[in-house]
């Protein structure tokens, strides 16, 4: 990493020849002060309290970051003073691990000790430095076997007291990598690099990125990471790693001055840390390991002293090279940044300590709720309310929550429901804004609308001349003149209650979706408006009985509005369905575009069905008649229909209506009604003369048979409109809708509060609930009285600043 304006300058050091004795004794005498120490020893409490009990509190730490044999794992062993061969566990390919290190005089030996997982207390301390590595591993592998994960980001903490290692914390990330292991999944390396750029990403963490001095900065795989996490090395410090590699490669002073600059690369205000460590991994004392470090770092200025000629700018770079430095200057760096956030820290801990103090009174009102009937009875209630007045308002119309999140296209709500398609039909209907997401009143109104597409499109069957024959045989019979006239309205009837039946079903369950859907918004909306003016809405947090009875409650109540509104337009059909019904023979209803056409009151409601779809990349209609999923609309098949219309000569050919008052069209397949409808007459003919024509195969006989089957369309086409526009859309709005916003609170109410309190109780004292309550609590309590000596420790800090 490198330094920059924006972090401390280190003052310079004694040489390093000198470091062993003179800079310890220096660090002794000055860092360690007895406040800085206090300090240090608050944070990391704290630290380890916010592992423990996951708090997201922004305390000043240093990340290390770099790729795998960069050197990350040398650095931590010459911080901490002694080996324990971090390289062998390769743990940095699996879980972060943060370093608490702790000066202390009277340490001869570490003493290291581990935090338990989910936990803030620290195990017995660890003395053998192999123990070290084994416990790193055996942690490890067990959390990633129970996550079944290849890395973790959960940490891994240990606190390391020793004599010679400096009050520091440092976090030791996952190696970055260019391709997994044998026997790791493939997108191990994409996973190191996400997680190692949430941890380096809060603001408040300091970056030590590591990188050979072997790789060229033009060249390197990772600085181009750092620079998205942070683009002006701002908080990073640059450490080029195993210098001692690149040392043989200068002669001239030029050579080393330009090469420590960086220039060009990394900014005019980013100066690296240049640093060598021992390369042998032989077994040795831990006093010989630290003479080692020593000894490297004067190597390294001695022969940038001795071996280049005219040396290199001391004044400018001095200050850069070595171990030392480097140790001295992230110490001091870190003491700084602690006592800066000492404020801040202090209020942070102070609005901790009272949120968790509020939600252990919230936790202690509920476990004395479980024995108060009347309070648990209250907050329910207020509860159940709250729920539905947010279903009354979605069902008004809402934007919150975020439909984006929450709403569902058409084919969503079809792909969800079960139901992809309306019986039937056999091209696809998309209504418009069938691609918005909706929710609420807003998709309940599209799926009535797309209802009536499905119904429109939907065409009076063909009728074999059999079914002609026994029906207008049996009118014969019964005499009068209007047989081709009943023939045709029986015809119609009897399709409609077979075509358009289950339509209506199929309305009814598709509303009943919708509907059911608000639950969970409502749930949403209640979490965000906890408190409506200041007036609880009942806290029903951890009470999953009830919630669970609430909803299933709510959805009987859907259910059986679903069967009631099956009902209610079934009840419908038959009456326009019913052989006294007088649909098929009213003569106000036209179906062209004439001043009394009720097509012309369609084709008006549909318009005001404003579409709101995103239409820019919608490709311009194709006429095709191989095109079925285009937008379907009750306007449109109508104004084919009155395009289809045509004044009919008075002498018709063999196969026209011999009124000359309607015509069809064929498009699909399907017969489309259309052209203005005159009084149609009646037959006057002898009931003989009928059977005749019917039977027969003359000109005559085609002539009956299409007159039947015309106006048994027509006839088809009246009833579905009338069931349409006049019944049904009323019908399942006053159905589904008007019962949601008026009785829907007390039909919730009297299932779930009309019992005795050993029933109502059963939803809230369910096996187990009570244990779960308590143990919830403890862990409160115990975050609780952490946070507050922490908050304690942080007093005592502030008032040493």
């Amino acid at each position: 990493m490198a330094t920059t304006n924006h972090l401390q300058t280190p003052t310079k050091t004694p040489s390093n020849d000198k470091l062993s004795s003179s800079s310890r004794k220096h660090h002794q005498t000055t860092v360690s002060s007895s406040s800085q120490k206090s300090r240090f020893e608050a944070y990391n409490r704290l630290q380890s309290a916010a592992v423990a009990f996951g708090e997201k509190l922004p305390i000043p730490e240093i990340v290390a970051i770099g790729g795998q044999s960069d050197g990350k794992s040398s650095l931590l062993e010459a911080l901490l003073g002694f080996r324990f061969n971090v390289r062998e566990v390769e743990m940095g390919t699996r879980r972060p691990l943060i370093l608490q290190m702790v000066h202390d005089p009277t340490a001869a030996d570490p003493r290291c000790r581990f935090q338990e997982e989910d936990s803030e207390d620290y195990g017995s301390p660890i003395v053998l430095s192999s123990e070290i590595a084994d416990t790193i591993k055996s942690r490890t592998e067990a959390l990633l076997k129970k996550t079944r994960t290849a890395v973790s980001s959960k940490p891994i903490v240990m606190r390391a007291e020793y004599a010679h290692c400096p009050n520091l914390t440092i976090i030791d990330t996952p190696g970055f990598v260019l391709k997994a292991k044998k026997g790791e999944p493939e997108s191990t390396p994409e996973e190191i690099l996400s997680m190692v750029k949430s941890l380096a990403s809060p603001p408040h963490r300091i970056l030590v990125f590591l990188q050979q001095s072997s790789v060229e900065w033009c060249s390197s795989l990772w600085l181009d990471t750092i620079r998205e996490i942070d683009p002006t090395f701002r908080r990073t410090l640059i450490v080029v790693s195993k210098f001692d590699n690149r040392l043989k490669e200068f002669t001239e002073r030029w050579e080393v001055d330009r090469y420590l600059s960086a220039s060009g690369y990394l900014g005019e205000n980013t100066q690296p840390f240049f640093v060598a460590l021992p390369k042998e991994r032989t077994t040795v004392s831990n006093d010989e390991f630290r003479r080692q470090i020593s000894q490297v770092d004067s190597d390294v200025i001695r022969h940038l002293k001795d071996n280049v000629k005219g040396g290199y700018d001391e004044e400018k770079y001095k200050s850069h090279i070595g171990f030392g430095c480097l140790r001295d200057y992230l110490e001091a760096e870190l003491q700084k940044r602690y006592k800066e956030a000492a404020p801040a820290t202090l209020a942070l801990l102070e609005q901790r300590c009272s949120e968790v103090t509020a939600q252990l009174n919230i936790m202690d009102s509920k476990l004395q709720a479980t024995s108060d009937v009347a309070h648990l009875r209250r907050s329910s209630m207020l509860f159940a309310s709250s729920i539905c007045n947010h279903v009354g308002a979605l069902i008004d119309g809402a934007a919150d929550p975020d439909p984006e999140q929450w709403g569902k296209t058409t084919e969503e709500e079809k792909s969800e429901s079960g139901m992809t398609s309306w019986p039937g039909v056999m091209s696809g209907i998309k209504p418009p804004n069938s691609t918005l997401r909706l929710y609420g009143g807003a998709a309940f109104e599209r799926v009535m609308h797309e209802f009536s597409c499905a119904a429109y499109s939907v065409k009076c069957p063909p009728v074999s001349r059999e079914k002609v024959a026994n029906i207008i045989l049996a009118h014969a019979g019964r005499g009068g003149g209007r047989g081709i006239t009943e023939a045709a309205a029986e015809i119609a009837r009897a399709a409609a209650k077979s075509w358009l039946a289950p339509l209506l079903d199929t309305a009814c369950e598709r509303l009943a979706f919708v509907l059911k859907n608000l639950f969970d918004l409502a749930m949403e909306k209640n979490q965000h408006h906890h408190f409506d003016y200041g007036k609880s809405t009942g806290d029903m947090d951890g009470y999953v009985g009830f919630q669970a009875a609430l909803r299933r409650s709510y959805n009987c109540f859907i259910e059986d509005l679903a069967k009631q509104c099956k009902q209610l337009v079934r009840h419908h059909l038959d009456s326009v369905t019913s052989p006294y019904s007088q649909v098929c023979y009213e003569t106000d209803l036209s179906y062209g575009p004439g001043p009394n056409s009720t097509f012309r009151y369609q084709t008006s409601a549909t318009s005001a069905y404003l579409e709101l779809s995103d239409q820019e990349n919608i490709p311009p209609e194709n006429n095709n008649n191989n095109n079925k999923d285009q937008e379907t609309t009750p306007g449109k098949l109508l104004k084919a229909a009155g395009e289809a219309s045509m004044t009919v000569p008075e002498t018709p050919s063999p196969d026209q209506p011999r009124d000359g008052s309607f015509v069809i069209k064929k498009e699909h397949g399907n017969i489309i009604e259309g052209g203005a409808r005159k009084r149609h007459h009646r037959m006057h003919n002898n009931n003989n003369q009928v059977l005749s024509n019917v039977s027969q195969n003359g000109s005559q006989a085609g002539s009956t048979y299409s007159e039947i089957c015309l106006s048994a369309a027509q006839h088809f086409a009246r009833i579905r409109e009338v069931l349409v526009e006049r019944s049904v859309t009323s019908a399942l709005n006053s159905g589904f809708l008007t019962p949601c916003r008026e009785r829907l609170m007390v039909a919730l109410g009297l299932e779930l509060f009309a019992v005795n309190d050993e029933k109502f109780m059963d939803m809230f004292v369910a096996p187990g609930a009570i244990d779960i309550l308590q143990n919830e609590r403890q862990s409160l309590h115990k975050r609780q009285k952490i946070l507050h000596s922490c908050l304690t420790e942080f007093k005592s800090v502030a008032r040493s600043l």
